[in-house]
């Protein structure tokens, strides 16, 4: 199976998941506030959120109904952001650091290679700001940490700049009926591929 089909698979897997959490949550979401500690779960979901950018393919992606149903859209893109941020900061160093012999024991080799191509030498921070929309955050920075010469600062501000859409619309529909949902991941869908063949016809990758 090619590894474009597998990373499609691992996509429809995940929005299921958050469709699946979001239906759960919402028929019960009284007695699951009841049950959530306000206090220390959106601190165990930024932990999760870490873990799961550094080791692939676990995400987080499917708990944001959950974080966004209890503690609000805003704070749950906010707690998005800084997991996500702080992942990709350790991923970026433990590339730069160590290497392959490293990062293969935490991601399949095969997705690095599949993203590297498409990264141009010119124009990085603007194409590290648009990729963030559109890779997972751990594939990308690994990949940058390994192959590319960008410095830490323009890695962290491009990574920002890009993670914090997708992380505040991905909470906002978390807060959405389940067929708003559905319809909104389908929209996502069609801007993405839009985007990124504008991508690859400016930058020719």
């Amino acid at each position: 199976m090619k590894e474009t089909t597998k990373s499609f698979l691992n996509l429809l897997v995940i929005i299921s998941l958050f469709v699946l959490i979001s239906y759960v949550v919402q028929s019960n979401i009284a007695n699951i506030k009841g049950y959530v500690n306000k206090d220390y779960f959106i601190l165990f979901f930024i932990f999760i959120e870490v873990v799961a950018t550094v080791v692939a393919p676990i995400s987080a992606i499917p708990l944001l109904p959950l974080i966004s149903q209890t503690y609000g859209w805003f704070i749950a893109g906010l707690a998005s952001v800084i997991g996500w941020m702080i992942g990709a900061v350790i991923v970026f160093f433990i590339s730069r650091r160590y290497g392959v012999p490293i990062v293969k024991k935490l991601i399949v080799l095969e997705k690095i290679s599949e993203i590297e191509s498409k990264i141009p030498e010119k124009n990085l921070f603007w194409s590290i700001v648009f990729l963030r929309m559109v890779f997972p955050v751990d594939v990308l920075s690994y990949v940058l940490g390994l192959f590319s010469r960008v410095k830490f600062g323009t890695y962290f501000w491009a990574s920002l700049i890009g993670i914090i859409p997708f992380a505040f619309v991905l909470s906002y529909v978390g807060t959405m009926p389940v067929y708003y949902q559905i319809y909104s991941f389908m929209i996502l869908a069609l801007i993405i591929i839009l985007f990124y063949l504008i991508y690859r016809k400016k930058f020719d990758v």
